[in-house]
Formats: C-alpha cells, structure tokens, sequence
C-alpha cells in the first residue's frame, strides 16, 4: 500500500483530519480538501516523511471540485482512493427551518460527493481504487430535528450503492461508512433553523467514539475492501437491526432522546 494516493474532504478536522494523519503513517500520499485552507496547511507540518497537497476547496463548486481532482492528478499523476468526508449537519424542526438551510446541507452532503466522484472516477477505474462515502447511521434512520441531515445522508448511499452497482465488472470498490455519534466539531458547526451555527453541541463529547478510532475502523474496512460498516454496537448497529424489526419502537426511542437534549427544538 506505499506509494499510493489517497483524496480526502473535510480533512481539516474531526474524522478527515485523523483520516490524514493514519493514511500518513501508513506512507500514503494525501491530496487534502477544505474550505479552511490554513487549517490544512497546519497539518501539513505534522505529517512526517510523506507527500501532501493541500487544496482549498468548497465542494458545493462543482468547479472546485474538478479542480482538486485536476491539482491530485497535475501532482501525483493517479488517485486510489477518494474518501468523500466533509460533510455539515443542521438542527431544527422541518416545521421551522428555512429551506435554504436544507439546501446547504444537500449541496456539501450530497451535491459535493457527486461532483468530487464524476471527476475522479475515471482514474480511481483505471486502478482499481476505492470510491468512500462517509455517512451516519442518520442515512439508515429518520433522525428527529435532522431532516436536511439525514436526507442527505440517505442520499449519499443510494447513490454510492448505484454506483457500485453500474461498476461490479470494473474492479471499483466501493464503501459506505456510518459512523455513530463520533466526536467532532459537526454538532458545533451544525445549522438551526435560520441558518447560523449552533455553536454548543449538545450531546456529552466525551461518551462518543474518538475520531481517531473512527478513522482507523475506516481505514481497515478500505484495506479489505469492505461494502459497508456501521459503528458503534447501541447506537449504530443494534439501532439500525431493530429499525428494521420494530420501526415505531425505534422511532419512539429516537425521538425521547433528542427530545432530552439541551435546547432540543421539541420543546
């Protein structure tokens, strides 16, 4: 596995970041995607004896995507894997939330994992390479007060699923990875229903799986080629297994626990 190149969004923090840092160790070549084009030129300095291209891009631009794919190509000449991992939530009643706060998140979630793909599946073919989706289990359930985040995410598995579908005699591999609650800064980051950014997360960091073991699982399940990984065991797998047997006794646990949040929008 040395030698080779690895694409990554979001890696300016949270699960991209840590991404960066064990396909780094592994000796693996980074080509590095964020808006916050200094926060990956800070990584860089801690990324030892490898290879890295940062490139500062909003993947809502399908422009920027092509562009981080043509700088990847103009400076290693290959891709072999590309982890579509930036991704942004929201926090609000549907009932509520402005539209164009939807629309945010299906244009980062969604719209930039379509573009990032388009323009990189020509040469992640050509290798035989890894097509990643970073998910949730928010893209196997209904999450209350997400309904932008969740659609999106849903979206974003239909999507690599199809896609592994058109290519099973091509050699592609393709994963879908969904995570449970990890600690990032996404709860921080995530959209009320005007649009600003909630600021405080409001869940206990603390209790969530690290990023970093996040971004180890993922790393594994690339290596041997897995389709799909949920994790976490309560909140992911076991979540999603029961939805599919008991549907209203999940969707009632569900909406108890975001209810119990801080400032949760149910009350």
């Amino acid at each position: 596995m040395q030698n080779k190149v690895v694409v990554i969004t979001g890696a300016s923090s949270g699960i991209g970041k840590t991404l960066a840092e064990k396909y780094a160790s592994e000796g693996w070549s980074l080509v590095l995607a964020a808006r916050r084009i200094e926060r990956l030129h800070a990584l860089e300095k801690n990324l030892k004896n490898v290879e890295v291209l940062s490139v500062k891009t909003d993947i809502t631009l399908e422009s920027d995507c092509k562009n981080l794919i043509e700088k990847a190509i103009e400076k290693f000449g290959r891709i072999d894997i590309l982890i579509n991992n930036a991704g942004i939530s929201m926090r609000a009643l549907f009932e509520n939330v402005d539209l164009e706060v939807i629309r945010r998140v299906m244009d980062v979630n969604f719209w930039g994992t379509v573009y990032c793909t388009k323009y990189a599946l020509p040469y992640l073919l050509s290798v035989k390479g890894s097509l990643v989706g970073v998910i949730s289990v928010g893209g196997y359930l209904g999450l209350p007060g997400r309904t932008g985040y969740s659609a999106s995410k849903f979206a974003v598995r239909g999507f690599l699923d199809t896609v592994r579908v058109e290519n099973r005699r091509s050699g592609l591999h393709v994963l879908v990875a969904a995570p449970g609650f990890t600690s990032t800064e996404i709860r921080k980051s995530a959209l009320t229903a005007d649009g600003h950014q909630q600021g405080e997360t409001p869940r206990n960091e603390n209790k969530m799986m690290s990023a970093e073991e996040c971004a180890d699982r993922i790393y594994k399940a690339v290596k041997r080629r897995r389709r799909k990984i949920i994790l976490t065991f309560v909140e992911g797998k076991l979540t999603v297994f029961m939805a599919k047997m008991w549907a209203d006794l999940v969707d009632g646990v569900m909406y108890r626990m975001f209810a119990r949040e801080p400032d949760s929008p149910f009350k």
